[in-house]
């Protein structure tokens, strides 16, 4: 057998990180009139089908390369469910234990998949000093995670908590393989970046590299509406799973990895447009994608109806596949 052959053949999942398409929504564009360019970069097309699958590989072998990670250790991780799948998947693959702590009331198929590659879920409710940070703080994910650090976690030894709100792995790794594949991929013909903002890495990754290649790039981060962010006198509202909202919460509030200096403006949108400009891909299409990547949809549509960006080319990222959400009422 030839060497050539044989170095087509990967060895590990963490190979395949990386390196997704972008795909022009030719039909989206026509059917809502739209005159300027809307890519979306397919990031369900990674292993573990989301985003979060490059900041898991970068998180756990930038901690290896630090010797702060050894066999028998436990990995531990908080997330709304991406981030858990990808670091349960790398840890398999590489031989680590993974403990994740979750968010209630995400979809049934996120909490499956991290238990199918043998990790531990722990929700925040089953975590009393996590519930009870969660409830004196409306929710606040960032005050409820260093609870979960110095609170639970600090007492434990073997283990070594990823924390994604404030890794330096994580929008570095965008830095230098994200930004870097929309730059290539388009001949850094590119006018508007657009991302749901998370933990941030995203966007501050790829607005990084962007604008340091190009200044004039506008970068667009997608938040949600205010009505729909769930509150304790409407727990049960429907939010966009892994997007939350910090352009106008106090800085304590907003994770380290989110760089505002580097984002020209904040769109919000609610769940419900989202959710249709979600539905209306799959139909228009052909691509199966989630709430957050139909709230950045969303937002890069409005972007392409303003009359000063006729004729520009808009890059949304659309974080992860829609098979995560048939457990929802997304595609109903």
């Amino acid at each position: 057998m030839s060497q050539a052959v044989t170095n087509k053949i990967k060895k590990s999942i963490t190979e395949l990180v990386g390196r997704t398409p972008l795909l022009q929504l030719v039909n989206y564009e026509k059917q809502n009139q739209l005159e300027a360019e809307l890519i979306v970069k397919l990031e369900y097309f990674n292993p573990v089908n989301s985003v979060k699958d490059r900041i898991a590989k970068s998180m756990i072998e930038d901690a290896e390369a630090k010797g702060l990670l050894k066999k028998g250790d436990t990995i531990v991780e908080t997330t709304s469910g991406n981030t858990g799948i990808g670091v349960a998947a790398i840890a398999a693959a590489k031989g680590y234990k993974f403990r994740v702590y979750i968010q209630d009331n995400v979809s049934i198929e996120r909490t499956k998949v991290i238990r199918a590659f043998g990790g531990e879920v722990i929700p925040f409710s089953e975590v009393p000093a996590l519930a009870k940070a969660m409830e004196e703080t409306d929710g606040d994910f960032v005050e409820a995670i260093n609870v979960l650090k110095n609170e639970v976690l600090s007492k434990e030894e073997n283990i070594l908590f990823l924390n994604q709100l404030e890794n330096e792995a994580n929008p570095r790794i965008h830095k230098e393989t994200t930004g870097p594949e929309i730059w290539e991929d388009t001949d850094g013909q590119i006018d508007i970046f657009v991302a749901a903002v998370g933990t941030g890495g995203t966007i501050s990754g790829v607005g990084e590299f962007l604008k340091n290649k190009n200044p004039n790039i506008q970068i667009v981060a997608v938040e949600p509406g205010l009505n729909s962010i769930a509150t304790p006198e409407n727990p049960d509202i429907p939010e966009i799973t892994g997007v939350h909202r910090f352009s106008d919460v106090e800085e304590k509030r907003v994770p380290a990895n989110v760089n505002k200096n580097v984002i020209d403006e904040f769109i919000s949108v609610e769940t419900y447009e989202a959710n249709e400009a979600a539905r209306a891909v799959a139909k228009s299409d052909g691509i199966l994608v989630g709430t957050s990547s139909g709230a950045a949809i969303w937002a890069a549509t409005q972007l392409a109806k303003r009359p000063e960006n006729k004729g520009k080319r808009i890059i949304a990222v659309l974080p992860d596949t829609g098979l995560r959400y048939l457990s929802t009422d997304l595609f109903e």
